[in-house]
């Protein structure tokens, strides 16, 4: 007497196929709906659009290598650039910051301090290396 044997069905043809790719699209939703954003937003203005600024109306701050900031030759903190542009600010809307950055300086306290301009809404924000930092 010989013994009839089940044949199996492939993974193709099996309902396991469909509910892997019913659990991978609801997988793959779930996971869609994180947007995770771990930066800030920095509205740049027009490539062509000019705009003149006059001198007094400019801000001027150095960081340093040790993340120092600097204003007109002495070393501030953050908590007093604060204060000076906010009280800058207060005397002109159009107020300019510009910061210059040494090369060997920690991101953080670059990221800080462009934190502190976008807090206080300032619209005119520059800043750029400043020269002597190694190639």
């Amino acid at each position: 007497m010989q013994v009839k044997r089940k044949t199996g069905q492939g993974f193709s043809e099996s309902a396991a196929a469909s509910d892997l790719a019913f659990l991978l699209i609801i997988y793959f939703l779930a996971i869609s709906g994180f947007n995770i954003n771990m930066g800030f937003l920095v509205e740049l203005p027009a490539q062509d659009a000019r705009r003149m600024v006059p001198g007094e109306d400019i801000l001027r701050f150095e960081l340093d290598r040790a993340g120092g900031i600097i204003h007109q030759d002495a070393a501030i903190g953050i908590s007093l650039a604060e204060s000076l542009i906010r009280s800058a600010r207060a005397e002109n809307p159009g107020v300019a910051v510009v910061l210059g950055i040494d090369p060997q300086a920690q991101w953080q306290s670059v990221v800080s301090f462009v934190e502190l301009a976008q807090q206080m809404e300032i619209e005119a924000f520059s800043f750029s290396m400043t020269p002597g930092g190694p190639p």
